[in-house]
């Protein structure tokens, strides 16, 4: 994994690159220690990540891990923006919980890198 930080519209965005087939977050505990790795290593309160580099299971609601790891993020004060393509997954309350999601201020899945920093910068 590799982080480095931008800066737009006076907002630091942590920007996590990782190697293909690395997944950074796969439980609640991976997804703790990726927030608290992007905060002493760049002092962001923001960040961005590829879809990619999170497990499958995240984007599965009824187990209940999305839920857990996103409030923790919210307790530390911690943004994200996950970049990728979800338009293969069928599952309404998946289709819900991402449209919901993106009309918030806190947790944003788009489908650019691009569009990630917009949101998180505006």
């Amino acid at each position: 994994m590799n982080l480095h930080k931008v800066i737009q519209n006076h907002v630091e965005i942590a920007v996590v690159r990782f190697c293909p087939g690395e997944l950074l977050i796969t439980d609640t505990q991976s997804a703790l220690d990726l927030m608290m790795s992007v905060k002493y290593q760049t002092g962001a309160t923001s960040v961005i990540l590829s879809k990619q580099a999170v497990a499958e299971q995240f984007f599965i609601l009824r187990n209940g891990t999305t839920g857990e790891i996103l409030q923790k993020w919210i307790n530390y004060g911690m943004k994200a923006a996950f970049w990728g393509d979800y338009s293969h997954y069928t599952s309404k309350p998946l289709q819900n919980f991402i449209r919901e999601s993106n009309r918030g201020r806190d947790f944003f899945f788009v489908s650019t890198e691009e569009e990630a920093l917009e949101k998180l910068s505006a």
